[in-house]
């Protein structure tokens, strides 16, 4: 009788117990932002690439969880009768850092990643238990060209995990376990899974624009880029007496490249970036120390003057 694995990373259906399994032995971890497993190293930020991490561990199926369970945190036993001194409550907390001012650019928004294809392209082939790419779904390919009688059950939208609870955005049931989480049946049927797509997965998008954001001392503008996963090694920046020349590329396929005019002129060789996870941030050496109503030399002014610091005597 077929049984279905239940180990994570597995989920192959199985006659023989003696069949390898690929799978990890530890439980998820979610951490700030990241996700992985704690029996390997690998570490990434959409639950996607989470999905995607290869098994770490080799051993046989079964159709029993042995998936040991997140340590609980554990609270320091403090007595009843423990005495607390808070002190002034204003000399305890922390002096607020000052908020620096943003500056009001005209909206724009990064441009949304490229819809994945609903169909099989009928020119690729298709391997024999290969897994349907679709949320939720997870049934593997059995070989029949024909391809009668499928449907996938699978969830369009996007994982949730707020607060605790986990689901996803097309449908309104929440839970609390990951295991339960991944249980969650789809909300929307189609008559055809889909294991491969269009085979474009790979291809870059360009982008035409990113969002930006600035503020100014008196000798510097610094500047940031909104993108996120910047590839440090394939990237290139050059800075000139009046604009930035920029070819950025992610890990996701995706690519700035432009000419950024600046609102005036620069010391090119004092002027510095740095690449974050989310962003791209320029500390730009103003040439004469005027003050920029904008960033870009093609933006309309506003009338503002988002400076940090204090401003020159005259």
């Amino acid at each position: 009788m077929a049984k279905k694995c239940v180990h994570k990373g597995c989920g192959k259906t199985y006659e023989n117990e003696d069949e390898p399994c690929t799978y990890h032995p530890g439980p998820p971890v979610f951490h700030e932002g990241q996700k992985g497993w704690k029996c390997c190293k690998p570490r990434v930020l959409t639950f996607d690439e989470f999905l995607a991490i290869p098994p770490c561990t080799t051993g046989k199926h079964s159709d029993v969880d042995d998936t040991p369970a997140p340590e609980p945190a554990q609270a320091t036993d403090v007595p009843n009768d423990t005495p607390v001194s808070l002190g002034s409550l204003k000399e305890s907390l922390p002096a607020a850092a000052p908020r620096l001012p943003t500056a009001q650019t005209p909206s724009q928004t990064e441009p949304a990643a490229p819809v994945e294809s609903e169909n099989d392209d009928p020119s690729l082939e298709i391997a024999k238990g290969q897994t349907c790419r679709r949320r939720g779904c997870g049934q593997q390919y059995s070989g029949d060209s024909s391809r009668e009688g499928e449907k996938c059950v699978h969830h369009p939208g996007a994982p949730i995990f707020h607060e605790g609870s986990k689901g996803y955005s097309c449908c309104k049931r929440r839970v609390l376990e990951f295991d339960e989480f991944l249980k969650i049946e789809g909300c929307k049927t189609k008559d055809r899974h889909l294991f491969v797509g269009s085979g474009k997965k790979g291809s870059e998008e360009k982008l035409d624009t990113v969002r930006h954001d600035y503020y100014q001392t008196a000798n510097t503008v610094v500047a940031s880029l909104f993108l996120k996963k910047i590839n440090k090694e394939n990237s290139k920046v050059e800075f000139h007496e009046t604009s930035i020349s920029l070819d950025l590329r992610t890990s996701d396929s995706k690519r700035y490249e432009a000419q950024f005019p600046l609102y005036s002129s620069i010391k090119p060789k004092e002027s510095k970036y740095r690449i974050l996870g989310t962003k791209i941030e320029f500390t730009l050496v103003k040439a004469d120390g005027s003050s920029w109503p904008v960033l870009r030399s093609d933006e309309k002014p506003t009338g503002e003057r988002i400076q940090v610091g204090q401003a020159a005597r005259v």
